[in-house]
C-alpha cells in the first residue's frame, strides 16, 4: 500500500477473524482507489465509507460454516467456473418448476443432464405485472412471493451445492421499479425539472425498446420532476454519483452472499453512468464501480463471482472481465455476444468466413476471467454486426443485418426459421429476433423427418461450437427437448405486446419424459448435448485459460476452431450447411492433427475420409484431440 492509504486502512478499525484481515488488507486498496475516485469530494463519502466497511464485515462474519470454507476452497481455486467439466442451465423458476421448492424437486434432472451451474431468471421481489419480466425489483431482499421465499432460496442453494451446482441469480443494477423504497429519495434517482436536460441528452442516447417504451425519460408527479428511465417508465435509474446508492447496492449484493448464492449476474452493467454527448454505456466510472464492487466481495465472501451482462460491441465487452486503469478486478465472466450472433449468421449464410474474421480480432481475456458461451437466452437476438468486422471479408454491415432479420423471421426465400422480429425500426428496416433456438433451426417448420434431423443437426452444430470455444457453456431452457415458440403469451395482457415471451415457454415435462428415445426429437437432442457434455469434461484444451484460435479451413462453409491447454489440443471443425462439404486433410496437419474414427464420435456420424481430404455431412462436426 501507498504510504497515505496504510494510513486509512489501519485507522479503518474493522475487526474480523485472521482470513477476513488477510483479504481486508489484500484487497483494501482495490477497494478505496475507484471509490476516492468517484466521490472523494463529496461530503456525503465518509459516512458511506463507513457504512460499507460495516456492511463488509458484518457479511464476513455473518457467513456459516460451510460458506466460509466455500470461500477459502475458492480462493485456492479461482478457477471453479472455468474448468472443463463446467456446464450451466439457465431457466426461470415459474416456467421451469412453478415454485423454488418444485427447482429442488426437478434437481435429478439436471444432475442427469450433467448441469454444474443454474442460472435462475429474475426471482426478486418485483412489482405486479408489467415488471419487465421480472427486472423492476421493488425488494433486494426478498423473493417474489409467487416463487417461494428467501429461507426456500436458502434451501435451494444447499441443495445445489450438495449436487455439485452453483447458484446464480440476477442483481439489476442500473434501475429500481417505481416503487421501491428507494424510488422515494430524489438523490437516489436522476432527475430534471423541465425538458431542457432530457433533450440535450436524447440527442445521442439510442432507444432500448423504442416501440413499447420510447424515449428515456418519464415525468413523475411524485417528485415533480422528469425521472431517468432508460428501459421503460416504471423502471427508474439509480444515480450512481451519489455514493449513497453504491452502498446500498452493495448491500444488496452482501445480503444475497449470506443467503448461499454463488453468482450474481449483474444486469444493464453499462448503463451505470451518464455522461453528456454520449450514449451513455461503458463509460469509464462504470469500470471503477464495478471494480469496487467486486473488491468488496472479495473481502466479504470470496466464493461470489461476478458475471456481466453486457451486449455491448467487442472492443467495449472485454474491459467488463477486468482492464481498467485501477488494478481491480471486475467480473469473473461476461457473455460472449459476438459469438452468438455470429454462430446465427453463419448458420443462415452458409458462410463462416465472418465468424473467423470476427473471432480473430477480437481482444484477448484477461487472465483469471472468462467467457459465457451460449446458443439462445431469454432476451431478443441483436443482429451486432459492426461495420469494421463485415467490410473485412467485403460484406455490408447493414445488409447483413437486414438479411438476419428477414431470414429469422422466415421471410427470407428459403429459409428454414420461425422467429419473429422484435422492434422493428421502420426507418430502416432493421430488427432484433425472438425465437426459440429450436424454432430458428427448423424444427418449427419441418415438413417431415429429413428436415427434422437436419434441424436437429442444426442446434446441436451451434451448441458443438459454444461448448469447445472456451468458457462456461449454457444451455437455455428447453433446447435439450427442443421446445417450439410458445405463442400462449398473447392471451395474457400484460406481455402480449413482448414478443420475447415466445421464446420464454414452460417447461414441457412430457415431452421430457421421451429424452431417452432416440426415436424422437427430445432423445436425439438429449443424447447429443450429452455427448458433448462428456467430450467437454474429457477435454483438458478446453479450459477458459487454454488459448483459442479460430482456423480458416479453406472452405468457407466449414468452420475451425483451435485449443490449447496443459500440453492437450483440440481441433472442432463444423459444417455450416445442409450439403456434404470438403476440407484437406492438409490443414488437419499443418496445425499437427491426424484423422481418425473417434474424430466422429461427438457428433455420432462416421468420419468420411479420403486421401487428400475429409468429407463433412450436412452440419457435422468433428472433434480431433491431439
Amino acid at each position: 500500500m501507498r504510504a497515505h492509504v496504510r494510513a486509512e486502512f489501519e485507522a479503518a478499525d474493522v475487526a474480523g477473524d485472521d482470513a477476513f484481515a488477510v483479504r481486508f488488507e489484500r484487497f483494501f486498496t482495490e477497494l478505496r482507489d475507484p471509490l476516492v475516485a468517484l466521490y472523494g469530494d463529496d461530503p456525503r463519502f465518509a459516512d458511506a465509507w463507513r457504512r460499507l466497511l460495516r456492511a463488509i464485515a458484518e457479511t464476513a462474519a455473518g457467513r456459516s460454516r460451510e460458506l466460509r470454507m466455500l470461500d477459502h476452497e475458492r480462493e485456492i481455486t479461482p478457477d471453479w467456473l472455468q474448468r472443463e467439466h463446467a456446464v450451466g442451465y439457465v431457466t426461470y423458476v415459474d416456467r421451469f418448476a412453478g415454485t423454488l421448492a418444485g427447482v429442488r424437486e426437478r434437481l435429478p434432472y439436471l444432475r442427469e443432464l450433467g448441469v454444474t451451474y443454474l442460472h435462475l431468471m429474475p426471482l426478486l421481489a418485483a412489482r405486479p405485472a408489467p415488471n419487465d419480466g421480472g427486472y423492476a425489483v421493488v425488494d433486494y431482499g426478498a423473493v417474489d412471493p409467487a416463487l417461494g421465499s428467501l429461507d426456500d432460496l436458502r434451501a435451494l442453494a444447499d441443495d445445489l451445492r450438495a449436487s455439485g451446482m452453483a447458484l446464480c441469480v440476477d442483481l439489476v443494477l442500473n434501475h429500481v421499479a417505481a416503487e421501491h423504497p428507494w424510488a422515494r429519495d430524489p438523490a437516489f434517482l436522476r432527475t430534471f425539472p423541465d425538458r431542457d436536460g432530457p433533450d440535450a441528452y436524447e440527442r445521442t442516447l439510442p432507444d432500448v425498446f423504442p416501440d413499447t417504451a420510447p424515449g428515456s425519460f418519464t415525468w413523475s408527479d411524485e417528485h415533480e420532476r422528469w425521472v431517468w428511465t432508460t428501459f421503460n417508465a416504471y423502471q427508474w435509474d439509480l444515480d450512481y454519483t451519489n455514493p449513497d446508492v453504491f452502498v446500498a447496492m452493495a448491500e444488496a449484493m452482501l445480503g444475497l452472499a449470506r443467503v448461499g448464492v454463488d453468482v450474481l449476474r449483474l444486469d444493464a452493467a453499462p448503463f451505470l453512468w451518464k455522461r453528456l454527448g454520449t450514449n451513455c454505456q461503458n463509460q469509464p466510472e462504470v469500470h471503477e464501480l464495478l471494480q469496487a464492487f467486486r473488491a468488496a466481495m472479495r473481502i466479504a465472501a470470496p466464493a461470489v463471482a461476478f458475471k456481466a451482462e453486457a451486449i455491448v460491441a467487442p472492443q467495449d465487452l472485454v474491459p467488463y472481465l477486468g482492464t481498467g486503469k485501477h488494478e481491480g478486478k471486475e467480473c469473473d465472466l461476461a457473455y460472449h455476444n459476438v459469438l452468438m450472433v455470429l454462430l446465427w449468421s453463419a448458420l443462415a449464410s452458409g458462410r463462416v468466413g465472418l465468424m473467423t474474421s470476427t473471432l480473430l480480432a477480437m481482444p484477448p481475456v484477461p487472465p483469471g476471467a472468462g467467457w459465457l458461451t451460449y446458443v439462445r437466452c431469454h432476451d431478443d437476438i441483436g443482429w451486432a454486426i459492426t461495420p469494421e468486422d463485415a467490410a473485412r471479408v467485403g460484406e455490408d454491415a447493414y445488409l447483413h443485418r437486414r438479411f438476419l432479420a428477414d431470414w429469422y423471421a422466415g421471410d427470407f426465400p428459403g429459409s428454414f426459421a420461425r422467429g419473429a422480429r422484435f422492434q422493428p425500426d421502420p426507418r430502416t428496416g432493421e430488427a432484433r429476433t425472438s425465437g426459440t433456438c429450436a424454432s430458428l433451426a427448423g424444427l418449427e417448420s419441418a415438413p417431415d423427418d429429413g428436415a427434422r434431423k437436419l434441424a436437429i443437426r442444426r442446434v446441436l452444430l451451434l451448441y458443438a461450437i459454444a461448448f469447445a470455444h472456451g468458457g462456461l457453456p449454457l444451455i437455455y431452457m428447453g433446447d435439450e427437448l427442443g421446445l417450439r415458440n410458445d405463442t400462449a403469451y398473447l392471451e395474457d395482457p400484460h406481455k402480449a405486446d413482448d414478443n420475447r415471451w415466445m421464446h420464454r415457454p414452460a417447461m414441457d415435462w412430457t415431452a421430457a419424459e421421451r429424452r431417452h428415445d432416440a426415436a424422437t426429437v427430445e432423445g436425439q437432442l438429449w443424447a447429443g448435448l450429452r455427448r458433448l457434455i462428456e467430450a467437454r469434461r474429457a477435454t483438458r484444451a478446453i479450459h477458459v485459460q487454454g488459448t483459442v484460435q479460430p482456423l480458416w479451413t479453406g472452405n468457407d462453409h466449414v468452420f475451425g476452431l483451435g485449443r490449447a491447454q496443459a500440453g492437450e489440443r483440440l481441433l472442432v471443425l463444423g459444417n455450416f450447411t445442409a450439403d456434404p462439404q470438403p476440407v484437406g486433410l492438409g490443414v488437419l496437419h499443418d496445425h499437427g492433427f491426424q484423422l481418425d474414427e473417434a474424430a466422429g464420435a461427438v457428433d455420432g456420424r462416421p468420419v468420411e475420409a479420403h486421401q487428400d481430404f475429409v468429407v463433412l455431412a450436412p452440419y457435422q462436426h468433428l472433434w480431433l484431440v491431439g
